[in-house]
């Protein structure tokens, strides 16, 4: 059974969109760029876009019962691949070994063209203790 994970705020939702899907022990996250609460891309350059977008997807695997350790499967889009070295410098700060599997792919542009990097991601969800 399908169960949509909803994050608050919850800035896809005019977009049809769900945050994560959960499907069993799997959680599907939808592609987190960097943007804030108020659902603008954060200021800064590449860096604190990557940085807002990893804790957006933070928060979208904790929603779903999930977390950055229990990613399996990680895609980053980049409209820029001069940046390939601040996307390791990235996944260094926010996953652990062993470290997911990953695509990174360079775009043309994403849904805002002031958005440098999208993530989205697979991840397992734990059982909980006691379960």
């Amino acid at each position: 059974m399908l169960e949509r994970i909803i994050t608050q705020p919850d800035n896809y939702e005019p977009y049809l969109l769900s945050q994560a899907i959960k499907f069993g022990n799997l959680l599907f996250v939808s592609g987190q760029a960097g943007a804030g609460d108020d659902g603008k891309i954060v200021a800064g350059g590449f860096r604190a876009q990557g940085e807002q977008a990893f804790a957006n997807l933070r928060r979208a695997l904790e929603a779903g019962g999930s977390s950055l350790e229990d990613v399996i499967k990680v895609t980053i889009f980049v409209t820029d691949m001069g940046n390939f070295k601040e996307v390791v410098e990235l996944r260094r700060q926010f996953f652990t070994a062993p470290y997911p599997a990953d695509t990174i792919a360079e775009i043309k542009a994403l849904y805002d063209p002031a958005a440098m990097i999208e993530i989205e991601a697979i991840a397992a969800v734990r059982p909980h203790a006691g379960s």
